[in-house]
């Protein structure tokens, strides 16, 4: 079994819960029984998790070898120049640990329409934001966020809604539903 959940804002990527941990789990949501998620995304990020109950399909999918692309939008604070965004596209970001492969990176003009979050992102006046659509092969530890911080324009809001050609499309937060075999290719393709 393979299932598509649309993440909310403020939910661990896990069943169980932290020790003092003020996010909720996986385990609300009435998922089928023995299902895990492949791979994560953060509390403060929203979007498209997979989970299966079928072994091997993890490192199927989050092996770099083979590069599954992952479609993040992500609202940042101020608008990017067209030189921000052709570094990030270029990769070679320094974040510490590693260093980003090459990437798709471009403006979301005009704004997706995305339902608002709760609770809502800090609004500043004064302090323009913008969409931004990035498109990964590796998938490190709050890499977008890094990246769009080290090149001058931190993250607001996240949202991955696409996993190699299957897209979250209007799939409702707090929900999942069971992949059809098509769509299932449509992953892995």
């Amino acid at each position: 079994m393979l299932c598509a959940f649309h993440k909310p804002y403020g939910v661990l990527s896990q069943f169980t819960p932290e020790p003092g941990s003020r996010w909720r789990t996986l385990a609300e949501f009435k998922l089928p029984p023995a299902v895990y998620a492949l791979g994560r995304l953060d509390a403060d990020s929203e979007g498209l998790l997979l989970l299966s109950d079928e072994p091997g399909l993890n490192s199927r999918l989050l092996d770099p070898k083979h590069a599954h692309r992952r479609e993040y939008w992500a609202q940042v604070e101020r608008l990017p120049s067209p030189a921000a965004l052709a570094r990030l596209a270029r990769g070679g970001i320094d974040l510490g640990d590693y260093r980003t492969l090459p990437c798709r990176a471009r403006r979301l003009e005009p704004a997706p329409a995305v339902p608002p979050r709760d609770p809502p992102i800090r609004f500043r006046k004064s302090v323009p934001d913008a969409w931004l659509a990035l498109e990964l092969t590796e998938g490190k530890n709050r890499q977008v966020r890094r990246m769009t911080a080290a090149v001058g324009h931190p993250t607001l809001r996240l949202l991955r809604v696409r996993i190699g050609h299957f897209e979250l499309g209007t799939l409702p937060a707090g929900t999942w539903r069971e992949l059809a075999a098509a769509e299932r290719t449509a992953i892995f393709a």
